[in-house]
Order: C-alpha cells, then structure tokens, then sequence
C-alpha cells in the first residue's frame, strides 16, 4: 500500500508558474513541478526557468482554493529526508 501512495504522491497537471521574490529583491519565474508529502507533511518542488538544472524545495500549505504560501526548510535533517523522497519520486518516473 505504501507504494501505491508513493506512486501517485507527485500530482500531475497542466504547467503552472510562479513568481518567487527572494530577500535581496530577485525574482525567478518557477514551474510547479509537484506536491508530495513526507511524513504527513506536503511539500512542493519547483523547476525555475533560469536554465540550471536546480530544484528548489519547500513546504507547502494551502490558504485556500486558489491561494498557497512556501516554508522555508530551515532544519537539516528534515530537509535531507524531502530530497531523499523527492529523488525516490523521480527515480520512479
């Protein structure tokens, strides 16, 4: 059963962008690439168009229908698990 939710963990649908701003002012425009969960907790991971071969990796929590917010990862340890899931997700595909 594990499985099968690991398989559809990463939710698919048409390209959807964002705008990030990071604290000295820069902006980077970033796909959605997926939402998944990692021990009850969702986190998102975004492709930014900037031509690198970056991911970036947040938490993630709904507002509302049509509003989300990022979480910075700041623990190490949490943060080694969601890439380690994240590389299980896309090893799958």
């Amino acid at each position: 059963m594990a499985e099968e939710k690991k398989n559809a963990a990463i939710e698919e649908e048409e390209a959807e962008f964002i705008t990030l701003e990071f604290e000295d002012g820069t902006e980077v425009e970033a796909e959605i690439m997926g939402i998944f969960d990692v021990d009850g907790k969702e986190y998102i991971a975004l492709i930014p168009d900037d031509d690198s071969d970056d991911v970036y990796l947040y938490g993630y929590k709904e507002v509302d229908d049509e509003e989300f917010e990022l979480i910075d990862i700041e623990d190490d340890d949490e943060f080694d698990k969601v890439v380690k899931v994240f590389e299980e997700l896309t090893d799958e595909e």
